[in-house]
């Protein structure tokens, strides 16, 4: 009798830790999207009439849009380190995109500008305890798909937190987008296959296959960058799209130093690069569901820097933004943020808090969950109050850009500061103040109408540049 009451007994304890194992929610799997170039308003969510991005405007709809989101700097590989390690650029020491052959440091630097441009790291130190480390060890698979380009060999994906590699490497844009890709991390499959479509493939692979386990699939895109090209068919589409176009007026204007920047959303194989990158959104997020997974799935939406308006092709405007990458302005920083995490996000909810990439570190973590690294994520903010629709007033955004980018811009820092934003240009000294609550555009400098807050955030700037150890600029000897 006393043994049929100890087992019952031991029989009641295994249902009650089985139940309660059952009642345990699984960690979330995180889809991480990352876009190469892409403007704010390149989507129709955000006010593009021309692109179409049904899948990208769908997952708004469910989630949340967030209008003042900044990449950490206008150009790729800084803001890519920024969202891996949760730093500003200046403390990882990548704070320009990474040139194999060097031409952008000072020894090698061969162009006539008052200032050479400061030196930086060509890799993300395998000291940095990464995003994917950090989620690995929390007992996430880690995966990986799309563009790197944050150092050599020895500094990839599978050398810093990712279980899977598809396609990452030193690479700041493929030679070609069409199979045969000659992609060292990535073997040719299907001939003429649009690269944007093999990486959705890749990661839908990997989702079905560690459906049961938490998952970080981390799909980070070559386009929208160059070499401009698109599916044939597409860009047939937007060529007949683009003469239905009204003729208002010039499609191109002129930014400061007499560079020239594009007005008008009508690049024909610009658009086929949208539309094809978001139909490749759209088979991820379409496998989540087939897979029963989305409704346990936070997916983060974003770019890498603003839309390419000044160079190579200009083959996008980001107006009202002023400029776009390479540039200080809001253009070049200002970028898209899509967030949808079910039973967090209010769908179809807006948030005009501002947020830079080196927020998603502690956020994810936090969301996981996981316990915080505050010593690694020095600068990121987590944003799950905003998420969950509460207010959130965050520290200054700072940005240190020590270089002179292909696009037109010259070497400066700036922060925003709640809806104040100031510029300081190290070649000239000068300074800009905006009020972009009231001036989006960054057309009113206020530098000498608010002498007081010109003075107070230039103040700013300098602090925290001496804090961080920024490595600033130096005198060209050889400028004529």
């Amino acid at each position: 009798m006393i043994r049929q009451v100890l087992l019952l007994c031991v029989g009641c304890v295994l249902s009650c830790v089985n139940v309660s194992l059952a009642d345990t929610p699984r960690p979330p799997n995180i889809v991480f999207l990352l876009v190469d170039d892409l403007g704010q308003r390149d989507l129709g969510c955000y006010g593009s009439t021309f692109y179409e991005t049904p899948h990208l405007d769908r997952l708004a709809a469910s989630g949340m849009r967030f209008t003042d989101a900044y990449a950490a700097c206008p150009v790729c590989s800084p803001t890519r380190a920024s969202i891996l390690t949760g730093k500003f650029p200046v403390r990882t020491g990548v704070t320009d995109y990474i040139n194999k052959g060097r031409r952008n440091q000072p020894e090698l630097w061969d162009r006539n500008t008052r200032l050479l441009p400061a030196p930086y790291a060509d890799r993300l130190k395998l000291e940095e305890v990464t995003l994917a480390e950090a989620l690995r060890e929390g007992g996430y698979t880690t995966f990986f798909a799309g563009k790197w380009h944050l150092g050599p060999e020895g500094f990839w994906p599978e050398d810093q937190g990712f279980d899977v590699n598809k396609g990452g490497s030193d690479w700041g844009h493929p030679p070609t987008y069409f199979d045969p890709y000659h992609n060292p991390r990535l073997e040719n499959e299907l001939p003429s296959e649009y690269l944007p479509y093999r990486f959705a493939r890749e990661t839908s692979r990997f989702i079905e296959q560690h459906r049961g386990e938490p998952f970080l699939a981390y799909l980070s895109f070559h386009v929208v960058h160059t070499p401009l090209e698109a599916p044939a068919q597409l860009v047939e589409k937007y060529a007949a799209k683009a003469k239905q176009l009204p003729d208002d007026g010039a499609k191109f204007g002129r930014e400061v130093r007499d560079v020239k920047v594009r007005l008008v959303q009508d690049h024909a194989v610009y658009a086929g690069m949208i539309e094809a990158m978001d139909a490749a959104v759209g088979k991820v997020l379409d496998t989540l569901e087939k897979a029963g997974l989305a409704d346990n799935t936070i997916v983060i939406f974003t770019s890498d820097n603003g839309g390419l308006s000044t160079a190579e092709g200009s083959p996008t405007s980001n107006l009202p933004l002023r400029a776009g990458k390479g540039w200080l302005y809001e253009g070049g920083l200002r970028v898209p943020l899509l967030v949808r995490c079910p039973g967090v996000t209010e769908p179809g909810s807006t948030c005009a808090a501002p947020v830079v990439s080196t927020d998603y570190y502690p956020t994810l973590l936090e969301m996981a969950p996981l316990p915080a690294r505050p010593e690694q994520h020095l600068d990121g903010e987590s944003i799950e109050p905003l998420l969950r629709g509460e207010a959130r007033t965050r520290s200054p955004i700072f940005w240190h850009y020590p270089h002179y980018g292909n696009q037109g811009a010259v070497p400066g820092g700036a922060v925003r500061d709640g809806d104040w934003k100031l510029i300081e240009w190290y070649d000239s000294g000068n300074v800009e103040l905006y009020n972009l609550a009231e001036d989006l555009g960054e057309q009113r400098n206020l530098a000498v109408a608010e002498a007081d807050r010109t003075s107070k955030m230039q103040r700013m700037l300098h602090e925290w540049l001496e804090e961080t150890g920024a490595v600033m600029p130096a005198e060209n000897p050889k400028y004529r």
